[in-house]
């Protein structure tokens, strides 16, 4: 497969730029991964499209105030976006400015924390040490770190978080969640609609543009992701008593899927080699890294349904929901949401593939 099979034409007027109000008013496709018919509802219609025993599984992240300004020794300006956190002080960073290299120190707008770059990953990526924990000061000295395609102010930041979000982490928001309310949540769980949740902390691996031709030749970043215990069991109990299980968004698919594969005995990062032939088996609890990227060619092993964005063309995302639905229905399907007007990416309409 070649990364232009994944390309699709999209003018900048059908990217979103606000996000819609109320949360559940936004457009949403029914999109069958069988048929590939097509029905166009509002998103609180979800209410009526979930049956009794159908389990969401929700990502419970929450977005940190990652992007972090600060001066080289010359007073050049240098953008900070922090990607994972991977000691009290050290993290791993998208760095921008010219030069920026391992061993120089800067200065953080706003304070006396030094920062110091301890070694250069890939592109303009950095592992970076504070002269402190800067947790305590990200709401000071963060901004909310919003993707390059939206150029309007965000008035609440709340409105880049999901209502249910609880474990800080994010660098990007799991968009596909921000379209629930408390009130179509509660009518969900009375209808016998259940939840479980998993928490994917997203990085530079589910927005990082693929950038190889060859698409099987992409490897993905690794993202953290967690599946506790109860949580599994809730899958498990669902599968078992014929639910569907729905993931909210792609980070939960590819959490789901992960614990799918390990629950096998597979690798996530090679997840067609010796597949496992039963139609499912009982996922697991876990808390790893994960670097697996779902593009068609996948066996899906967990989720059944998904409710997702629409995503960026090329984009692993893109590539992923294509492998569940198929490529020709999926760009057929974009194409019939430019038709029909829906707001694109990350505070635009959604997607119910069952």
């Amino acid at each position: 497969m070649h990364l232009s099979d994944f390309d699709y034409n999209l003018p900048q007027l059908f990217i979103a730029q606000t996000p819609i109000e109320p949360r559940d008013a936004s457009r949403l496709m029914l999109l069958d991964k069988k048929t590939g018919t097509i029905e166009h509802r509002v998103f609180r219609d979800i209410l009526h499209l979930l049956n009794p025993g159908d389990l969401l599984v929700l990502n419970d992240t929450r977005v940190i105030p990652a992007r972090l300004h600060a001066l080289k020794p010359t007073g050049g300006a240098v953008e900070i976006l922090l990607l994972r956190q991977t000691s009290t002080t050290d993290w791993q960073a998208l760095v921008g400015g010219r030069g920026i290299n391992a061993g120089m120190k800067l200065s953080l707008v706003g304070s006396d924390i030094q920062v110091e770059v301890l070694e250069n990953l890939a592109e303009a990526e950095r592992l970076i040490r504070f002269s402190e924990p800067i947790n305590p000061y990200l709401v000071e000295l963060g901004e909310m770190p919003l993707p390059p395609y939206i150029t309007a102010p965000l008035g609440d930041a709340e409105r880049y978080q999901t209502v249910y979000s609880r474990d800080e982490g994010s660098a990007a928001a799991p968009t596909a969640g921000l379209h629930f309310t408390p009130d179509l949540l509660i009518a969900l769980r009375n209808k016998g609609v259940g939840f479980a949740y998993c928490t994917l902390h997203i990085g530079l691996g589910t927005f990082k543009p693929v950038n190889v031709e060859r698409v099987e030749d992409y490897h993905i970043h690794a993202e953290r992701a967690l599946l506790k215990p109860d949580d599994a069991r809730l899958i498990n109990d669902a599968k078992l008593a014929g639910g569907r299980v729905i993931a909210v968004g792609t980070t939960v698919a590819r959490t789901l899927e992960t614990a799918g594969i390990l629950s096998a005995g597979g690798d996530p990062a090679n997840p067609n080699a010796n597949q496992d032939t039963c139609a499912w088996r009982p996922v697991i609890a876990f808390e790893s890294n994960t670097t697996l990227f779902i593009y068609p060619g996948y066996t899906w092993r967990v989720v059944d349904a998904m409710i997702t964005n629409f995503h960026l063309p090329k984009s692993s995302l893109l590539m992923m929901i294509s492998s569940l639905v198929g490529r020709e229905p999926l760009l057929n399907a974009y194409e019939v949401a430019k038709r029909e007007g829906y707001r694109f990416f990350s505070f635009g309409d959604a997607m119910f593939i069952s």
